[in-house]
């Protein structure tokens, strides 16, 4: 990829003549009664077991505030004000440049090419809102989701449980895979359109084993954390959140501790955070960008040089995909921020009403240039 200038100018990748994961044709398509929880799909390494792995024993309730709203804005150690925060911002696109002003260049770097696209969902297609059971799109953000889906392969990707995503979202001619990309569902075959709905029961879930773990952790943090004003425990399948948005920041520590304590019982458990949330992850390699991966390889589009896959996504996690979608020269990032951070991606929007602006337009260009 030429990125001479700053210019996120995607060239021609190299082809590919053998798929990206270890698949055996005879294994695809898929079948669609069958829950694949290991076997001879693609080995899946086992992280090191831990309590921590982004979050440091030593510097944990730091990374709680981290992602907390700030009223004085960091950036490459420069502190920015309130009213200093637009100019800041577009400094900073200059290193990512808004995805909507950068369509152009987008849809050319399309041309010949099929675009696969990829959404987080909180942040992404609803707005981050203080109780996580009621964020929810709008009728237009899932209308444009809906057209987008008619003209390209779309997937949701996100921390929720894939059954509570799928809720949310109301569409079923989408493909979704649910906690952190630890339970897919694949479709049957690649389609001939993308009209159609997508067969249930077409499962991929790594994490399997951990199920009875993850959910005797859920049941524990439920009981700690109940005298906890505004806590919040999530059971999503293979990961359970822990939310502390409305929770008074004196009581911030003896949120981390009652999680840290509970992880201690479970080292193949590990803990991440997120916007104003901590996560109880199994022990294993397999994130977004492994989900992307192996959507990819299941639409049987990952080993073809005639695909451009796009994701968007407002989250830390999320970047395990962007670096997936960089280091292969494979895609765009594309990051949802109001403000300036770090990222693996390679354009920018700034929020929900962006994405759903940047899709429309990907829906223009397709019925333009067909």
């Amino acid at each position: 990829m030429d990125l001479k200038s700053n210019s996120p100018i995607l060239t021609d990748p190299i082809p590919i003549s053998k798929p990206r994961l270890d698949f055996h044709d005879s294994l695809l398509p898929y079948s669609s009664s069958e829950v694949f929880s290991q076997g001879p799909f693609l080995t899946i390494p086992w992280k090191k077991p831990g309590l921590l792995d982004d979050v440091l024993s030593t510097s944990w309730l730091d990374a709680m505030k981290s992602s907390s709203p700030r009223n004085i804005m960091k950036y490459n150690g420069n502190e920015f004000s309130p009213n200093d925060a637009d100019v800041a911002y577009l400094n900073w696109m200059l290193k990512y440049p808004s995805a909507l002003t950068s369509i152009e260049q987008i849809v050319n770097n399309a041309k010949g090419k099929r675009i696969a696209l990829f959404l987080d969902y909180d942040g992404t297609l609803s707005p981050i809102v203080d109780n996580p059971d009621h964020a929810f799109m709008s009728n237009a953000m899932r209308a444009a989701v809906r057209n987008v889906a008619k003209c390209f392969p779309t997937a949701i990707i996100s921390g929720r449980s894939r059954e509570k995503v799928r809720k949310f979202v109301g569409l079923k001619e989408l493909y979704y895979a649910g906690s952190h990309g630890m339970d897919i569902m694949c479709p049957v075959q690649s389609p001939a359109d993308h009209t159609t709905e997508v067969n249930e029961g077409n499962l991929y879930q790594p994490a399997s084993e951990f199920l009875p773990m993850i959910n005797e952790v859920f049941m524990s943090l439920v009981e700690t954390t109940k005298n906890i004003e505004g806590a919040k425990v999530e059971n999503n399948k293979f990961c359970v959140s822990v939310h502390y948005r409305n929770v008074d920041e004196k009581s911030w520590k003896a949120v981390a501790e009652y999680v840290q304590d509970t992880l201690k019982r479970y080292p193949r458990l590990r803990l991440t955070h997120g916007r104003m949330v901590l996560e109880i992850r199994p022990v294993l390699k397999w994130d977004k960008g492994k989900a992307v991966e192996f959507l990819l390889e299941s639409l049987g589009l990952s080993s073809c040089d005639d695909v451009l896959p796009i994701y968007v996504g407002d989250d830390r996690t999320d970047e395990d995909a962007f670096k997936f979608l960089r280091e292969g020269n494979r895609g765009y990032g594309i990051l949802v921020t109001p403000a300036p951070k770090e990222s693996s991606a390679y354009y920018s929007l700034r929020d929900p009403s962006e994405v759903m602006e940047f899709i429309n337009l990907l829906v223009i260009h397709k019925k333009l240039v067909p």
